[in-house]
């Protein structure tokens, strides 16, 4: 059962469990459950997807109940009308506030994106990075005498592929537990002496208006028990 954070007659939206593919995936073919599969028989309704989240990130994913609907919604994500946001822990000490305006060239699987063009510009994007907190642990990781990170909030201007975790990696700031983007060494760090095994980012808000009726909804959704384990940390 997905826990659902708003339902009318026109959309849903749910929190989406880390690790959890939103629709069956040439990359993941070995994957038995989906977001949308559990949705569909959970309301017992077909859904139309309007915006994704990567595999590994938890968060607030909204669906259509109809086509008409979902291209209204997809057309407020291209305008730039749903505000996201986001909340991550970082490697070191990020600035305490930046905005990252740094295009990203889009990367494609060998095998999902086999017959995408290839040769794309660049395109532009802009991610705000708002450090919440920062956390020191007193052990030693590769070539560093301590353990730092920023537990910081994330809002993207833009929604490209794997934005916020390319754009952390940018500044030298990866998410933790990123295995793409990420630091190895940071990675299995955590794992070992902190006891996190997943990606260090959750989307915990999207706010908007309602396409149909023209209400302002905002969606908002909690950490799971991983992410808020490793967050207590910062507040003690």
């Amino acid at each position: 059962m997905l826990n659902i954070l708003h339902q009318d007659q026109h959309l849903v939206v749910v929190h989406k469990p880390a690790n959890m593919l939103v629709h069956k995936s040439m990359i993941d073919r070995h994957e038995t459950q989906f977001v949308m599969t559990i949705l569909r028989d959970q309301i017992g309704q077909y859904v139309y997807p309007v915006h994704r989240l990567d595999k590994p990130t938890s968060g607030v994913l909204m669906f259509a109940l109809s086509s008409d609907v979902a291209r209204l919604l997809a057309g407020l994500f291209e305008n730039r009308e749903v505000k996201k946001e986001y909340h991550a822990i970082l490697r070191g000490f990020a600035p305490e506030q930046i905005s990252i305006d740094y295009a990203l060239k889009e990367k494609h699987d060998p095998i999902a994106d086999k017959h995408a063009k290839k040769d794309k510009e660049a395109q532009s994007a802009l991610t705000v990075l708002e450090r919440v907190a920062t956390l020191t642990v007193p052990e030693p990781v590769g070539r560093y005498p301590e353990a730092r990170y920023s537990f910081v909030k994330l809002l993207p201007e833009t929604g490209r592929k794997h934005q916020l975790r390319r754009h952390m990696a940018h500044i030298r700031h990866p998410i933790i537990g990123d295995t793409t983007h990420g630091d190895g060494k940071q990675n299995k760090f955590a794992r070992t002496n902190l006891d996190f095994h997943q990606l260090a980012l959750c989307a915990t808000k999207l706010s908007f208006t309602h396409p149909i009726t023209g209400e302002a909804i905002a969606c908002d959704t909690h950490f799971e028990a991983p992410m808020q384990a490793f967050v207590e940390r910062f507040k003690q």
